[in-house]
C-alpha cells in the first residue's frame, strides 16, 4: 500500500461483533474503513463517497447481499465486492455476482488480505458491464409463506406466492415496472423480458 493513501472499505454485515471486529483487522492492516448494518445503508454510502472494495454478508433483513450486489454491478461495476458469508461452507453459491468468495468460518486474515491486494491491484480496470437479464438472487420464504424475488429491470423486491415456486421455470409480472420476471427458487436465478404495459 503506498505510504500516504489508505485504501477506502465498505464493511457491510447485520451483525454488530463482526463489523467491529473486521474494522478492528483491516484498520490494523491500514485501510480506512466504513461499517454499516444494512444493505440501504450500504446503498446511502455509496451516495457520499465510492470505496475501493466492498465486503459483504449476504443475508440480512430488508435488502439482502444479492439485491445488493446487483445494485452494484449496474450502477458501480468497477468496485471489486468481496462476499463473507455464513450461509454457504465450502464454495460460493451458483451465479453469485463478486470477485471473490469466504466462508465466515473457514479463512484466515491473511487469505482476506491477500484477495484485496489482488483486486486493488487488477482496479479500476474493469469494463463496464451492460444491464443483465438474469441474476442470482436469494428467495427466502417470508413469514407469510411468500418467496421474494427481484426483478432485474428495476432492482425492486416483491412476493410471489410459494405455489409458484419451485424447481420449475416460473414467471410473474413486476408490480413495480411490469417486466416479466423468470425465476426458479433453488437455484434462485431470475430473468426479466420488459413488456409494455397495457393500455
Amino acid at each position: 500500500m503506498p505510504e500516504g493513501f489508505n485504501y477506502r472499505i465498505l464493511v457491510v454485515d447485520d451483525e454488530l461483533p463482526i463489523l467491529q471486529t473486521s474494522a478492528f483487522v483491516l484498520r490494523q492492516r491500514g485501510y480506512e474503513v466504513h461499517t454499516v448494518g444494512s444493505g440501504f445503508a450500504a446503498l446511502a454510502e455509496l451516495r457520499r463517497s465510492l470505496p475501493d472494495v466492498i465486503i459483504t454478508d449476504l443475508r440480512m433483513p430488508n435488502m439482502s447481499g444479492f439485491e445488493l450486489l446487483s445494485v452494484v454491478r449496474r450502477r458501480f461495476p468497477h468496485i471489486p465486492v468481496i462476499v463473507i458469508s455464513g450461509e454457504y461452507s465450502g464454495t460460493a453459491p451458483g451465479g453469485l455476482i463478486a470477485d471473490a468468495f469466504f466462508s465466515k468460518t473457514d479463512y484466515r486474515p491473511q487469505e482476506l488480505f491477500n484477495k484485496i491486494a489482488d483486486l486493488l491491484r487488477d482496479s479500476p480496470l474493469r469494463p463496464r458491464i451492460a444491464k443483465p437479464d438474469r441474476a442470482p438472487v436469494w428467495v427466502p420464504r417470508n413469514e407469510s409463506g411468500y418467496f421474494v424475488v427481484t426483478c432485474c429491470e428495476c432492482l425492486r423486491s416483491f412476493s410471489v406466492p410459494e405455489e409458484h415456486a419451485g424447481n420449475e421455470l416460473r414467471e410473474a409480472d413486476c408490480i413495480f415496472c411490469d417486466a416479466k420476471v423468470s425465476y426458479l427458487a433453488d437455484p434462485a436465478v431470475v430473468k426479466t423480458k420488459k413488456e409494455p404495459k397495457s393500455a
